[in-house]
């Protein structure tokens, strides 16, 4: 591809703003739990089980957009809008509904769904663009991806007082004018690959490789942690604001991990993706396991525990899937990053589900600790990389 400096100006901040706004979708429904408790007399384990929806929906359409390859046969700008379009309306339709719990999980699973045509589609988007560089790109796109996953959250903080309808409406809003902005200011790149169909063969590489291996095992210990901590973003802060604070506290929780994919896309430039991964990974650990010292710490402490914590939770993500890109067969990179995100958001709807639950029977300072052992196994599955830093095995 031709250098970097030829690649229009605009082009990776209108992605990355589109990033942002498109993935805001993600956890609408989380910003306004408590108002959807108390209209439609809904148990707190249903933040979990809408939670799950939407990653079961995200896992359905990444496997069919891959199998179908929609966004190599189609313009990936127009899969982007028309997805922003479809999740927007998904999001916004809950407005209508008469305490239907049922038709609430479906709206939310089609809103997952949509959202595997802005997340992957964006950073596929990106990578056109970008040959140099694409560490800091990505490290960017996962950013935007965090701070729109706390957007809601920002948005619910803007005012209290405001109605959840109002909140779901403005998220959809977000949504739909990032996918106009992308498309009307990124043109399809001139260096777009050409379509490849998925290769389930491929998945035999995550464990027949070690250094494959290796870098999608650390990925899955990090999505052991990173959902189920944000899902329980808000009973923490509960725990020691009031009410009114915890939108605009689990914004500033969850919008973090922006800063830790940010600086670390950029210091892997220099230490090397498996270094800045193992060591935002370990960080993370340290967090939930050190939780049950620091959730009655002076609040100073507190906040500067949550706030680390939220750094690291999510810094590591961007540099699991550039370790996944450089060591998987290059024929094959495509289907090997779609199964490894497959499995590690399964992984995702099956801690957001249990952790879910035991907040409800035990307290957080027992609950935490657990998540520890994602990071824990992820630090040692990611040794082999860590000899050589991630260098790709010849081929």
């Amino acid at each position: 591809m031709s250098p970097d400096t030829q690649v229009p100006r605009r082009v990776l901040p209108t992605i990355v703003l589109a990033q942002f706004a498109g993935t805001s979708l993600w956890f609408a429904v989380n910003a306004v739990m408590p108002d959807l408790q108390r209209d439609w007399g809904l148990p707190a384990s249903a933040v979990g089980t809408l939670t799950s929806a939407v990653q079961l929906g995200f896992i359905a359409g990444t496997l069919i957009f891959a199998l179908l390859t929609i966004a190599d046969r189609h313009s990936p700008r127009l899969v982007f809008l028309l997805c922003a379009a479809a999740g927007a309306a998904c999001n916004a339709a809950a407005v209508g509904l008469d305490r239907d719990f049922n038709a609430l999980l479906a709206l939310r699973f089609a809103t997952g769904f949509f959202l595997a045509g802005i997340y992957p589609v964006g950073m596929k988007i990106a990578a056109a663009w970008y040959s140099r560089g694409l560490g800091g790109a990505l490290g960017l796109l996962i950013g935007a991806l965090v701070l729109g996953t706390a957007a809601p959250h920002g948005l619910r903080a803007l005012d209290a007082e405001w109605p959840w309808q109002s909140v779901m409406l403005g998220v959809s809003a977000l949504a739909l004018a990032g996918g106009v902005l992308l498309y009307l200011l990124v043109p399809d790149s001139p260096h777009l690959p050409r379509a490849a169909r998925i290769r389930p063969q491929a998945l035999a590489v995550i464990w027949t490789d070690r250094r494959v291996r290796a870098s999608a095992f650390g990925y899955f210990g990090h999505m052991w942690e990173l959902y189920a901590m944000w899902v329980l973003v808000p009973a923490i802060l509960a725990a020691r604001l009031p009410a009114s604070q915890v939108p605009a506290g689990a914004f500033a929780v969850i919008g973090a991990g922006a800063i830790g994919c940010a600086v670390g896309g950029f210091a892997a430039a220099r230490y090397g993706s498996a270094r800045v991964a193992a060591v935002q990974l370990a960080a993370s650990g340290l967090c939930c396991a050190t939780a049950p010292l620091l959730l009655a710490a002076p609040l100073p402490v507190f906040a500067l525990w949550l706030a680390m914590w939220g750094i690291t939770v999510a810094g590591d993500s961007p540099q699991f899937s550039t370790l996944t890109a450089q060591n998987a067969p290059r024929d094959s990179v495509g289907s090997v990053l779609t199964f490894v995100n497959c499995i590690g958001f399964a992984i995702s709807i099956v801690t957001i589900q249990l952790f879910a639950w035991l907040a409800q029977r035990w307290p957080l300072w027992v609950v935490l600790p657990w998540l520890a052992i994602g990071p824990a196994l992820g630090l040692r599955m990611l040794r082999p990389l860590l000899a050589g830093d991630g260098a790709p095995a010849s081929r």
